[in-house]
């Protein structure tokens, strides 16, 4: 026990002599650690107590004690934690701030500086910078430099200096005389009338130069309109856009001078033998400057279409040559904005024929955003003169004048009101089409109510087969169009509307050609059918059945391209209302049965003969629409039958057999509203058939739609889910490859006609505008004492009360849409989503700063500060910076935008600055806080972009 106690007596006697002694163990690790932790601790103990000297002392005393990995590991640490930016300012700085930097700098410094590094050179050989010390000697440019051309006037100035010739004041006086030599009284005199001379020449000038411009421009614009071209600064687009301390006056002053002084007889040049030519010659045109002589014989038709048309770039190539075409944006632009474009177009002269090319149904025409002309707002002032003013650009009646509306107006009483006002208003003919067609756009090709029967109002502007091609293909196009665009935008953002019409319209019309796509379309449809019907009866001899099937089919379509020939067919000699006829016809003849009693018998023959040919029409055409009801409403049907059949049956089967693809849940929402549609609307084809089968001029309608209006509570749900529906495929396409798989097999196939399963479900709410033009047409054509007229006018406020909802659920959700996407591509900016606010237009202008607001606005000089786009909202105007950054390598451009300000419409005011020959198409806006110069790149984008924010600002207001 004696030598166990001393063992260990020991043992802690040299641990505690190794705890507290000065070196430090090595082989015990965890004691290590922990002395090594105490005296950190005790030593900054000691470091916060000492003074700032003896805290220097001591960091010197250390740091001169570590080795080189040591202090490398010092230098890393500061580099992370203490960043010294070393940058040169000319790549951070704005260009035009680094340019005022360097023009503080001689001509010799700034070639000192040319050879520091690249983006020196770049901006030390601005012109900007150079100009000022070239003109200080009078030294010119002998040509005016290209656009994109940088370096000439130093360039200039470098030739001005080796070539000069310096002398000394002796050798000058012995060469050119004593200097200062004293002047007698006949140079003094001489001198004096040569100024006098000089200013009369110039005054004269000036005031010719006004009178031109008086006579080439219209009153309401500034006079000195188109001098603000006369010189634009060649710096980069990033640079100051005038030039510094006024030397653009003093270079303009110059060089008129030195024009006046050509003029002179017996005159010495000055200031070298440099001149410019090009400096002051410009073209003058007018609104009506165009020399039309030519062409003021031929009848003149110009056609307004809106952007708002599917597909418009194939509208656009349909047009014949000739006729001018006049695209407008349907957002954004006004009544008045919609008048410059169309006066721009005309140039001064009388249209022959004026169409317009808009949206819309039977009762209204859908012309602007926010202007949907119909019977209720057509004797509003501000409608009404524009309807004035637009008929007073078209020729009179007894000219031959008219105005071609592409929308189905005719096809209601409605619309025919509104033809029979503004023909009122105008004094001019209101031609439309009867619209008694379904399809998209297919009432362009039917009936027109008014034109001559030799010629249609399509004719006269278009070519009828890609016309044709057009609104066959347009539903199609659409969807596949507006990708198209978002891509194509950034990418040829000025040349889109030519280069994409162009694409589409030679793929579609010069390479497969209207006759081959019909003929194969049908071709393939028939040997389909062929096949479908060989592979059920397992025939031996399957050529000869294939033959004889395609016999038949050929015979079945010729009985029904007979039977069927009366809907398509036009007759033009039949649009006019019969009502009125009639009653011209009957007084025309009351007249006459006046004069004797045996002429009054033979008119009251032609009078009944009349009659009975009036009702005949009108039996006529109301079978003709009760047919075409009958015909789209299979159609329907069939299309509906394609999503059961393909789709939701075969997921019912695979759920069924335990080889489920999807969930019941999921299949669930994505048909059960569709399968609901379909049992109605199967219902409601069986009543108009078997109405059709006993048809006669006694039957009725009417009752069927009301019955088939009260069940509508089945689209309600279909509408209301329809989002739903469609994010459930995207999802499951997703998350189930056997979806995705079995998605890829039944899409676009023959059997679902080339179409998708969400184009198949756009299909129901597509089919109500339908229903409304067919009821309007079928009570145009019903007599005013028929019993189904009042069902029918019931049928109609149904259909229409549900329709305003249909199109109040699109309108939101493309509200909401366009709202989230401008949020996302602002950086910085607000929440957007508010109840009722909507995009009116984006304009893109330059920002711009003037550099001395005390002169006269005529004089004053701006420099460009950062390029804007305006986002005008129906209550707020959004201000933001914009940026274009390109991808190396690549030609696509990347637009970036930072929100800048917002201001309320009510709080902005509006001042317009008259052009100049410094600056043009400027204006400035003034917020509560703020204000903005801004100048648009085009004279018209400014007029548009004023007139839509004025618009505004009054409808916020009210």
């Amino acid at each position: 026990m004696s030598l166990g106690n001393l063992a260990l007596d020991s043992l802690e006697e040299e641990s505690f002599h190794t705890r507290f002694s000065a070196w430090t163990p090595f082989k015990n690790r965890s004691l290590n650690r922990q002395l090594f932790q105490e005296r950190v601790t005790l030593i900054s103990h000691w470091f916060d107590l000492w003074t700032n000297r003896q805290r220097r002392e001591f960091l010197f005393v250390i740091l001169s004690q570590c080795s080189k990995s040591q202090l490398r590991f010092i230098q890393d640490w500061f580099s992370e934690r203490r960043q010294v930016a070393r940058v040169d300012f000319s790549t951070v700085l704005p260009r035009y701030i680094s340019l005022y930097i360097f023009s503080f700098l001689n001509p010799k410094d700034l070639c000192a500086a040319a050879q520091v590094s690249w983006p020196w050179k770049f901006l030390t050989e601005q012109d900007c910078l150079w100009i000022p010390k070239c003109t200080r000697f009078g030294w010119f440019l002998p040509y005016t430099p290209a656009q994109k051309e940088y370096g000439a006037w130093k360039q200039h100035y470098i030739a001005c200096v080796s070539s000069l010739d310096w002398l000394t004041p002796r050798e000058a006086a012995a060469v050119y005389g004593t200097l200062n030599e004293p002047k007698t009284e006949d140079e003094d005199v001489q001198e004096r009338q040569r100024e006098k001379c000089l200013r009369k020449i110039i005054w004269e000038k000036i005031a010719f130069r006004k009178k031109e411009l008086f006579q080439a421009r219209p009153p309401w614009l500034s006079g000195t309109r188109c001098c603000s071209r006369l010189l634009k600064c060649t710096s980069p687009p990033c640079g100051p856009r005038q030039w510094r301390d006024g030397m653009v006056d003093e270079a303009l002053e110059r060089q008129f001078l030195r024009t006046s002084l050509d003029a002179l007889p017996k005159r010495s040049n000055i200031s070298g033998s440099h001149s410019y030519p090009l400096l002051l010659k410009k073209n003058h045109h007018g609104v009506g400057g165009t020399d039309d002589s030519s062409s003021s014989a031929l009848p003149l038709h110009v056609i307004l279409i809106s952007s708002r048309i599917p597909a418009y770039e194939m509208v656009l190539e349909s047009i014949k040559p000739g006729i001018t075409a006049v695209l407008y944006e349907h957002g954004g632009v006004t009544l008045e904005g919609l008048l410059h474009l169309t006066d721009r177009a005309l140039q001064g002269r009388k249209a022959q024929g004026l169409g317009i090319f808009s949206s819309g149904n039977s009762r209204e025409i859908d012309l602007l955003q926010g202007y949907k002309i119909c019977i209720e707002n057509v004797l509003l002032p501000e409608v009404r003169d524009f309807w004035e003013k637009l008929g007073s650009c078209v020729a009179t009646k007894e000219e031959g004048g008219h105005v071609d509306l592409f929308v189905p107006l005719g096809a209601s009483e409605a619309g025919i009101e509104v033809l029979s006002q503004l023909s009122q208003l105008t004094g001019t003919l209101f031609f439309a089409p009867t619209g008694i067609a379904t399809g998209s756009y297919q009432h362009i090709l039917s009936d027109w109510l008014g034109p001559p029967q030799d010629r249609t109002p399509p004719s006269n502007y278009f070519s009828e087969s890609k016309l044709q091609a057009w609104s066959s293909f347009t539903e199609f196009l659409e969807d596949t169009l507006k990708s198209v665009r978002k891509k194509l935008n950034p990418l040829f953002k000025n040349l889109q509307e030519s280069i994409s019409g162009r694409m589409i319209g030679q793929f579609m019309f010069d390479t497969l050609g209207m006759d081959s796509i019909l003929n194969n379309q049908g071709t393939a449809q028939a040997l389909a059918d062929g096949l479908m019907a060989l592979s059920k009866e397992e025939s031996d001899k399957p050529l000869e059945f294939l033959s004889d099937f395609l016999l038949k089919k050929c015979s079945e379509k010729n009985k029904a391209f007979e039977g069927n020939y009366a809907l398509t067919e036009c007759d033009l000699g039949d649009t006019w209302d019969p009502l009125v006829k009639e009653r011209h016809i009957t007084e025309d003849n009351s007249q006459d049965m006046k004069s004797s009693p045996r002429q009054s018998d033979l008119n009251m023959e032609v009078l009944v003969k009349l009659e009975r040919k009036l009702q005949m029409n009108t039996v006529e055409k109301r079978t003709r629409v009760v047919r075409e009801l009958v015909q789209s409403e299979r159609r329907y049907v069939q299309m509906l039958a394609i999503v059961r059949d393909v789709y939701a049956r075969p997921l019912r089967a695979a759920l069924s057999s335990n080889r489920a693809i999807l969930s019941a849940a999921n299949i669930h929402i994505m048909f059960s509203d569709t399968l609901h549609i379909l049992s109605l609307n199967r219902e409601f084809l069986d009543n108009l058939r078997d109405r059709l089968q006993e048809w006669s001029p006694a039957h009725c309608i009417g009752e069927i739609f009301i019955k088939f209006g009260n069940q509508l509570n089945i689209y309600t749900n279909f509408f209301n889910n329809y989002p739903v529906v469609l994010k459930t495929i995207e999802k499951c396409r997703e998350m189930t490859p056997a979806f995705r798989a079995f998605l890829k097999r039944h899409d676009k196939t023959i059997v679902t006609k080339m179409l998708s399963l969400p184009d198949l479900l756009l299909y129901p709410s597509r089919r109500f505008e339908e229903y409304l033009h067919l009821l309007y047409a079928l009570r145009l054509h019903t007599p005013a004492g028929h019993v189904d007229r009042e069902d029918l006018t019931t049928a109609i406020d149904q259909i229409k009360k549900y329709k305003g909802y249909i199109d109040q659920i699109k309108e939101n959700f493309k509200m909401r849409e366009q709202l989230s996407d401008i949020q996302t591509l602002i950086w910085g900016c607000p929440t957007l989503s508010e109840a009722n606010r909507y995009l009116i237009r984006i304009q893109d202008v330059v920002q711009l700063h003037c550099c001395d607001e005390k002169i006269d606005f005529s004089l004053r000089l701006y420099e460009q500060t950062q390029d804007l786009s305006l986002f005008l909202f129906n209550d707020v105007l959004l201000v933001t910076s914009r940026s274009t950054s390109h991808t190396p390598f690549e030609k696509i451009s990347k637009t970036t935008y930072q929100f800048t300000a917002s201001v309320a419409l009510p709080r902005i005011l509006i001042d317009d600055i008259p052009d100049s020959k410094y600056i043009e198409n400027a204006f400035i806006l003034r917020g509560s806080q703020r204000e903005w110069i801004c100048a648009t790149e085009v004279s018209d984008d400014k007029f548009l972009w004023l007139s839509a924010l004025q618009h505004a600002i009054r409808s916020s207001m009210k």
